[in-house]
């Protein structure tokens, strides 16, 4: 064989690459071109719905911010007063979306194992559970604070069913993932000895799936915190609420609005560092261990 005939292989599949390329180019180009223009008429179909105020009111955009600020500055002797006196309502927030995430993890920890190939109690109807799970997630939280809010009253307890509701969706597509990734040995290993379902899920499943539940779980938590936050807007209790009648009043409160402000901040951050150590230790601290000894 001559070695044009062979170089000619070689020449036909660069062809072919360089070909691909460009209609990859081209196709993106023509999605990023769909992406602008849906933007574009997207903002001015908003911007119209606005009486067209966006931009006649742009320059005002950080003027609420800087009477925030220069108010706080002016009273600055009190922010530690106004800390002290919503503190309270932080420690409500944070009950809120610690008690929502407990259930929302055990329901969605039941949730994920149901709707799991392998490790299903009932396997037709996985399903189901996962249309289930889908609903859950789909359906914001505020929109069942409101409804629980109507028939239930202000207070945290309906922020508490809201959230713990939209959790358990959202953690149990989660654990459902995490569980596809268990090895099934030591579950037909029970099941060999005559264990029932129960008795395989904890022993065989869950020794596997904990380290990544906590740290799923532990993300959330954070999450939960902003939700349960913003929830109290609506009446839905906690250091949102207290947020809500701050901004309401206007000039005059906005040092109680900065206070609350930096507990919130103070808190995501301190419980996102807390997260994070407890997240390290599961994933890594284990193979430190190891690695010691």
């Amino acid at each position: 064989m001559s070695d044009s005939a062979k170089a000619q292989p070689s020449v036909n599949v660069r062809a072919e690459y360089f070909a691909q390329m460009k209609r990859k180019r081209l196709y993106s180009g023509i999605l990023l071109a769909i992406f602008v223009a849906l933007m574009a008429s997207g903002f001015m179909l908003a911007d119209s719905r606005n009486a067209g105020g966006f931009w006649e009111g742009l320059h005002r955009v950080f003027d609420f911010p800087k009477s925030v600020l220069s108010e706080a500055w002016e009273k600055r002797a009190e922010l530690p007063g106004h800390i002290v006196e919503f503190f309270p309502a932080l420690i409500e927030t944070i009950n809120i979306a610690a008690v929502s995430t407990l259930f929302g993890a055990l329901g969605g920890t039941i949730l994920s194992m149901l709707a799991t190939r392998g490790l299903a109690r009932w396997p037709r109807l996985i399903p189901v559970f996962r249309r289930i799970m889908d609903v859950m997630r789909a359906v914001p939280e505020i929109v069942i604070a409101l409804v629980l809010i109507f028939v239930l009253g202000g207070g945290p307890v309906p922020a508490m069913i809201a959230i713990a509701f939209h959790t358990v969706g959202a953690l149990g597509k989660l654990f459902s993932e995490v569980n596809e990734n268990a090895s099934l040995k030591p579950v037909e290993g029970l099941a060999s000895v005559g264990a029932n379902w129960t008795q395989r899920m904890v022993l065989g499943v869950m020794p596997q799936v904990a380290p990544n539940y906590l740290s799923y779980a532990l993300i959330r938590f954070e999450i939960n915190i902003r939700a349960s936050a913003i929830l109290g807007f609506v009446g839905a209790g906690g250091i949102g609420y207290e947020l809500k009648n701050a901004i309401s009043w206007g000039q005059g409160r906005y040092d109680s609005a900065a206070a609350i402000f930096i507990l919130l901040f103070l808190t995501i951050v301190a419980v996102d560092q807390c997260s994070s150590y407890f997240r390290d230790l599961l994933t890594h601290g284990r193979k430190k261990g190891e690695m010691l000894a």
